[in-house]
């Protein structure tokens, strides 16, 4: 039996192809991302990779759309995304395939 902390990853992603890593591996990447109310990422999209986030609590916002407790968004391969965290939020997120330095930021 191995343990680990999530607090020693980096920015809540545990299992994919990079360091560290509790399982390495290219066929997915798994996170569990804990933001604070006013966190907020860029416009970005993946060439490669969909990506699925689970709300698990708290409130965000994504594209101008509002997700709370439970909802499940899919960002298919090409589609850009903006994300805001409304209030303090857990997601879970899963990206597949594993796809290294495949995230792409854009300038609107």
């Amino acid at each position: 039996m191995e343990k680990y902390n999530l607090k020693d990853m980096t920015k809540g992603w545990f299992v994919g192809n990079f360091n560290p890593s509790v399982l390495k591996t290219n066929d997915f990447e798994s996170a569990i991302k804990c933001y604070k109310k006013g966190d907020f990422e860029k416009r970005h999209h993946h060439k490669i990779a969909t990506e699925i986030t689970v709300v698990i609590a708290g409130k965000i916002k994504m594209n101008e759309t509002q997700y709370e407790k439970n909802d499940i968004v899919i960002v298919k391969a090409n589609e850009s995304v903006e994300f805001q965290c409304i209030e303090d939020a857990i997601t879970v997120v899963i990206k597949y395939p594993g796809a290294n330095n495949d995230k792409y930021k854009e300038e609107i």
